[in-house]
């Protein structure tokens, strides 16, 4: 019997070794680009693509993402509402705080603290599925240009802090215009590295703002649905008061 349970965890162990050599075969080392003006040319031409100007003084902003989590962004006040399943949080996005709900009814404790920070790391990502374009200039990042074997240039962005996993690298290729059509991702929590996403299927919302509406990965569609952005929340038939406790 020993001798069967020690077989069955060589062979488990194994799978898992062959797995890990798999994925590691589909990934993609980060590739070196070239620094300065050009690079930051670059990234201001995608940030117009998607017009970052109307991201900017966009008010209010509404998605859902993947068909599983929907939120409300009052993009000038940093306040949030993030709905999945059977789970609701008024979020201060900032802070990282706010005031959860199960079923309608708030909880504390660590149910809470564990909600909160669940829908903060929803947010970060699925607001940076929306508008990634418009983040090449955040605080902590650095921009490269990497010539292509075509002679075509994307533009590596890097992330050394902020969000939820700081490092994380992204490889977006664009068209004549700047807009983006795919990136490549090198991220933490993604086993394989340099997989490549397209963006596409792009909208304008009522303020300007462009965005891609469809994100594929294979068959998979990381998709973005429901949008629609307004200058107040009445505009989306919401109540005004909606996040009146987080002030």
């Amino acid at each position: 019997m020993r001798k069967t349970f020690k077989f069955i965890g060589i062979f488990l162990l194994l799978i898992v070794i062959g797995g890990g050599i798999y994925l590691w075969s589909l990934s993609k080392p980060l590739p070196s680009g070239r620094s300065g003006k050009q690079a930051d040319l670059l990234a201001k031409k995608m940030m117009t693509a998607v017009n970052k100007t109307a991201w900017d003084t966009t008010k209010i902003v509404q998605w859902t993402f993947r068909g599983e989590h929907d939120f409300i962004w009052d993009k000038q006040h940093h306040f949030v509402e993030v709905k999945w399943e059977n789970n609701r949080v008024l979020l201060h996005s900032k802070k990282a705080t706010g005031i959860a709900y199960i079923e309608g009814k708030e909880v504390n404790g660590e149910e809470k603290e564990t909600l909160v920070k669940t829908a903060w790391s929803y947010f970060c990502n699925d607001a940076f599925w929306l508008n990634a374009p418009t983040k090449a200039f955040d605080p902590g990042t650095s921009r490269s240009i990497v010539t292509q074997e075509d002679g075509s240039k994307s533009l590596l962005v890097k992330y050394e802090s902020g969000g939820v996993t700081p490092g994380d690298a992204y490889l977006w290729h664009l068209d004549k215009n700047g807009r983006p059509n795919s990136w490549q991702m090198w991220t933490s929590i993604i086993p394989i590295q340099g997989i490549r996403v397209s963006w596409e299927d792009w909208a304008t919302l009522p303020s300007g703002a462009a965005y891609a509406q469809k994100h594929l990965l294979g068959s998979l569609n990381i998709g973005i649905s429901n949008a629609k952005t307004a200058e107040s929340l009445t505009d989306l038939g919401e109540n005004e008061d909606l996040f009146n406790v987080l002030k």
